[in-house]
């Protein structure tokens, strides 16, 4: 047997460098090709008065590939804004202009959505003006009119023109109001897809909701009017964002395993979150993503209301941008 002369101490540590840069490379293309790319299709600018700066890195600190940023309409003091109360989406949101500068600023990560005040009489001209730059989706409506509406019909004319959807905001006696009748718009625009939100549509999960009481708390029994819709008519989908999103999946875990898997074709991730951290308990799109990852019956449900579902619906890639994910 032959033996080797020692390394020096300088060998040693080149030595040394080299296997763990090998060894990181590696590391950092394994992540690459296992990370798995979530589209979170429910965010805004100005949040609450986040900075664009904490917006960024609260989506990154989550893990989230792409994100849609759905704007408001512009502040106008009318009935359908509760004379100005519900402008800025009542939360200080921006508007179009604002989501499409910060998506051209971050164009792998972010996309926008187009919107306006549903009953301004320029309202489709405005929302066509963002279409046209790209905007992948109509939203987010949330006005205080009636969900079947002249206005929101004029909305899923100019949705079918440009193939995307539309994302509403469900509130009792205060916005898109009668959602007992909104099953006459799906069967009306079967080739328009809507998307239902907030704490009317997450609510009616249960057969016996009362319709005053906006976050409920009590065991759902099945059969509510937002199951009822998702069962019944494909083009209707759901944003599983807010509080009321993640109430809908907490009240009743039983129930929420099963309306995972009974609707994953047509649930889909959104944070809808103002937090500025992007983790930890006071993160509420970071309790999101973890309630369906634990609640989902199987992995393959995950991975279709994380990405695939949106991907599908809104016509993007589900490659995860290089600097997505922040450990």
């Amino acid at each position: 047997m032959t033996c080797n002369p020692p390394l020096s101490r300088r060998d040693f540590l080149r030595a040394s460098t080299l296997l763990l840069a090998t060894a990181t490379l590696h590391s950092a293309e394994s992540d690459a090709q296992t990370a798995e790319p979530v589209i979170d299709i429910h965010q805004h600018t100005n949040y609450s008065g986040r900075t664009d700066d904490q917006f960024i890195a609260h989506q990154r600190a989550m893990g989230i590939s792409k994100t849609v940023l759905l704007p408001a309409g512009t502040p106008v003091e009318r009935a359908s804004t509760h004379m100005g109360k519900s402008n800025g989406l009542a939360a200080q949101c921006g508007g179009n202009q604002s989501v499409v500068d910060l998506a051209r600023q971050y164009p792998k990560e972010l996309l926008f959505g187009a919107n306006e005040v549903t009953d301004l009489p320029n309202a489709r001209q405005e929302i066509e003006k963002h279409l046209k730059l790209g905007a992948v989706m109509i939203a987010e409506q949330k006005f205080s009119l009636d969900c079947d509406s002249e206005h929101i019909q004029m909305l899923a004319g100019l949705a079918q023109e440009y193939s995307v959807p539309v994302l509403m905001h469900f509130q009792h006696n205060m916005y898109n109001l009668g959602i007992e009748r909104f099953h006459t718009i799906l069967a009306k625009y079967p080739k328009v897809s809507f998307i239902g939100h907030a704490q009317t549509w997450w609510g009616n999960t249960d057969k016996n909701h009362d319709q005053t009481i906006l976050y409920p708390t009590t065991p759902v029994t099945a059969g509510g009017i937002t199951d009822r819709l998702l069962s019944d008519y494909p083009n209707m989908f759901g944003d599983l964002s807010a509080g009321s999103g993640l109430n809908s999946m907490l009240r009743d875990e039983n129930h929420a395993r099963g309306f995972l898997d009974r609707h994953q074709d047509q649930l889909l991730f959104g944070s809808d979150c103002n937090d500025t951290i992007g983790r930890g308990p006071g993160c509420q799109g970071a309790q999101i993503l973890a309630a369906i990852r634990r609640l989902a019956p199987n992995p393959k449900v995950v991975r279709k209301i994380l990405y695939e579902n949106a991907a599908r619906l809104l016509k993007i890639s589900t490659k995860p941008a290089a600097t997505a994910v922040v450990k």
